[in-house]
């Protein structure tokens, strides 16, 4: 690879990090560990890179001794594996300091990156790398990158972090006066029909930016890195999932609801898709805690990682968007220590339940003809089941607290409870 060429890249992005504004997040870096972060694309990660350098550079690190790539830079078409070494040869002649820092961004798009990336961390060197992409973290990486990565997964904007970028204040001062309490309320709406994409927040036209993002992820992280040649049956696949947040879907109704609309596709290519779609941080999946493993697998209840990019399918929206959003926001806090509760025994169906915290949540827009049957569902779920200590329901506004056959349910407002 040519060394100006590189010399070029490397320095022009240096200058993009020292002039970029930087939101503080809720992620912290150990100093001298290497990292690997992944998630959804526009996600924040190589903001998150950004602030790793300037932190460098502010205890005493010099810009010389930071070597920042984005490998979707089209100066870098037709770079290979073989040309990694270019970078660290370009590196050492910025700098005659020892100590250099490497920051590689969407670097999967290079086939064998990862051998690279075990030999850097072999030789002592500081390497960040972000990726979209769940192959990333796979088990065949693991081998290969045989534990010398830290890895966090990054996702867009929680609803607090979407305030603290909006400037709106959300402690408990706030919440207690009515203009703070009217802001907030208003943030949690736009935050639950907008998503929390970074750069889409103080956007006019969000869908626009959104759908962008979108197309981005179908085609460049889907349809190309994984050869679909179906792109109906893959385009049609996710819109019926999103017309299926709420329910469980098993792979043979989606195989039949995509036949259902003229497209030839099969249960084993849904599959496939829904993997791909996984893979790109699109999708993600709850399954049944009372079923067996087989049906846990086959049966699962899908949700969006953003809810803007739910919204793009949607023209009812507040009911799922809502459940959305509180999916999101416990797959964050939880990772996949959330399932959904349905037996057909007995009858009971809980949104989300959390073994390890002894937490039941039901998500409803409104309580008013639905409330009878959220809380019979909650009362008998915490009859039947051991170890369960909370019982909530997620409304839009409603809050209060409703006491049942000696158990308490608390219902609180979703604006309160992302937070």
């Amino acid at each position: 690879m040519n060394h100006s060429i590189l010399k070029k890249v490397i320095l022009e992005q240096i200058e993009i990090i020292q002039n970029a504004v930087i939101v503080d997040r809720d992620y912290d870096f150990e100093r001298n560990v290497n990292y690997i972060l992944v998630g959804l694309r526009r996600a924040g990660k190589s903001t998150l890179l950004y602030r790793i350098a300037r932190e460098l550079s502010e205890a005493g690190c010099g810009w010389s001794q930071i070597v920042y790539i984005n490998f979707e830079d089209d100066r870098l078409l037709g770079f290979t594996k073989e040309d990694f070494d270019d970078i660290v040869e370009t590196a050492h002649e910025l700098t005659d300091e020892k100590e250099i820092y490497y920051f590689f961004d969407e670097i999967q798009i290079i086939d064998g990156w990862e051998h690279f990336a075990r030999r850097m961390a072999d030789q002592k060197k500081h390497v960040y790398i972000t990726g979209s992409n769940a192959k990333m973290l796979s088990s065949e990486m693991e081998k290969v990158l045989g534990g010398r990565y830290l890895s966090k997964m990054i996702m867009p904007f929680s609803f607090s972090e979407t305030l603290d970028y909006k400037s709106i204040k959300h402690d408990e001062r706030a919440r207690l006066t009515a203009s703070g309490s009217a802001r907030i309320r208003r943030g949690c709406q736009e935050y639950i029909e907008g998503g929390g994409f970074p750069e889409a927040q103080l956007l006019s036209n969000k869908r626009e930016y959104i759908k962008s993002v979108y197309e981005k992820v179908l085609l460049g992280d889907i349809i190309e890195r994984e050869k679909v040649n179906n792109t109906m049956a893959l385009r049609l696949m996710i819109k019926k999932i999103a017309e299926t947040i709420m329910h469980e879907l098993s792979f043979n109704t989606l195989a039949g609801n995509v036949k259902a609309a003229g497209i030839r596709t099969s249960t084993d290519s849904m599959i496939d898709y829904v993997s791909y779609a996984e893979n790109a941080y699109l999708l993600f999946r709850n399954r049944n805690f009372v079923s067996r493993f087989s049906e846990r697998e086959s049966t699962p209840r899908f949700y969006f990682y953003d809810n803007g990019v739910l919204s793009l399918f949607l023209t009812d929206k507040s009911s799922v968007l809502l459940e959305n959003a509180v999916a999101v926001y416990l797959r964050r806090r939880y990772g996949e220590g959330v399932y959904y509760y349905k037996c057909r025994q007995t009858g009971i169906d809980i949104d989300f339940y959390l073994p390890e915290e002894g937490c039941a949540i039901q998500a409803v827009f409104s309580l008013e003809a639905a409330e009878g049957r959220e809380i019979r569902s909650l009362t008998a779920f915490a009859e039947r089941t051991e170890g369960v200590q909370r019982l909530i329901i997620v409304t839009n506004e409603e809050e209060r607290t409703i006491t049942k056959d000696g158990m308490t349910i608390e219902v609180t407002p979703a604006c309160k409870f992302l937070l």
